[in-house]
């Protein structure tokens, strides 16, 4: 079959909007999904600095959402029909998987980042016939269609705005599962955020809807608006002595904090705003080395980097789907929608911070 997509030939160029072709259909334990929507995700531009270990040309997008079209043999668990949200790849088999940790997958960056998952690779391919790199994320759903393993799909209820979905298996996820799984946050327990963008924001959502109390943080005065708005006291990042600001805001300091920016002033400010005891998790990969100033983590402060918010998706999607329904996780709210073709304008839009999550609809 032919459809369209974005590919990304170059580390320094522009996605090209062009047909690519599938040989064949969905193998055992496979579904095809005809994309509805797929989020625009930092780490789908990171394969830019990625120094050519993610291969390319590729098909990126791995927030996709859409309409089961096809199952390979065996049992899925899937039919034809269903409304699905995709989420990352992980082999199943592994201590992490067996554990219902499929985020510490053994292979989690060679399936999802680095082209690991080999079998039928070469079925997908440019116009030409030329190959394109196998899935990223298990997915590759910038495109008009996705050829997924069925563990990466999340069945959801069909009255849900189906292309509006796709954040919710990886950036909302990551989020909203640091409060609710990772930190395990409830009433009365206080959170701070460093970051407020889609990542941020879901945090807040989510600690907001378990009864915490959170501060965020971030330079923009806009997504410190849409912070406030979500329920979190809001403070300037570039605003001197934000520990002693958190303590006056948190009774002493903070139980948890989440860092989405990798600035390392910032991370250490997060340690020096905790409570004895406070635990900081870390989402986004640190570009240089992590050096950490005398005391921060004195009095049992921990720090631990935390890996697609600690989810099991078919558990938690299906959690933050019922909480917006219930009017308590407003995500939709953070998204603008682009036609396929607009993939440069959303990544352009999305590096300058002018929206918080682009979503990318085929064939509009």
């Amino acid at each position: 079959m032919r459809f369209t997509a974005a590919v990304l030939r170059a580390y320094d160029g522009p996605f090209t909007v062009e047909p690519v072709a599938l040989a064949s259909g969905p193998a055992d334990g496979e579904v095809l999904v005809r994309i509805a929507g797929c989020g625009l995700c930092r780490t789908d531009l990171a394969v830019r600095r990625s120094a050519g270990r993610s291969p390319l040309p590729a098909v990126l997008g791995h927030e996709g959402a859409g309409v089961v079209e096809a199952t390979g043999g065996g049992d899925t668990g899937l039919r034809a029909g269903d409304h699905v949200v995709l989420s990352f790849d992980s082999c199943g088999r592994c201590r992490g998987c067996l554990g219902a940790a499929p985020a510490y997958c053994d292979s989690f960056a060679a399936l999802n980042l680095f082209g690991g998952r080999t079998g039928h690779a070469a079925r997908f391919t440019d116009s030409t016939g030329a190959p394109l790199a196998p899935r990223w994320f298990g997915q590759s759903a910038f495109a008009e269609y996705a050829l997924v393993p069925a563990r990466n799909a999340v069945r959801v209820d069909p009255a849900l705005p189906l292309a509006l979905l796709g954040p919710l298996g990886c950036g909302f996820l990551t989020g909203a599962g640091a409060v609710l799984n990772s930190f395990r946050a409830g009433p009365g327990d206080t959170l701070l955020v460093l970051g407020a963008g889609s990542v941020g924001l879901a945090a807040v959502m989510a600690a907001t809807a378990a009864g915490a109390v959170t501060v965020a943080v971030d330079r923009q005065p806009r997504r410190l608006a849409l912070a406030e708005r979500f329920g979190a006291l809001p403070l300037a990042a570039d605003v001197s002595g934000l520990p002693e600001r958190v303590a006056r805001l948190t009774d002493g300091g903070a139980r948890y904090a989440l860092d989405t920016t990798a600035d390392v002033p910032l991370i250490n400010d997060a340690l020096r705003s905790l409570r004895p005891t406070g635990r900081l998790g870390l989402v986004a990969r640190l570009h240089s080395g992590l050096r950490l100033e005398t005391g921060t983590l004195d009095r049992g402060r921990g720090l631990a980097h935390l890996c697609e918010g600690d989810a099991v998706p078919g558990l938690l999607i299906p959690r933050l789907t019922a909480l917006w329904q219930a009017g308590r996780f407003p995500f939709d709210e953070l998204i603008r929608t682009y036609p396929l073709s607009a993939v440069n304008e959303a990544e352009r839009d999305c590096e300058s911070g002018r929206v918080v999550k682009p979503v990318l609809i085929p064939g509009s």
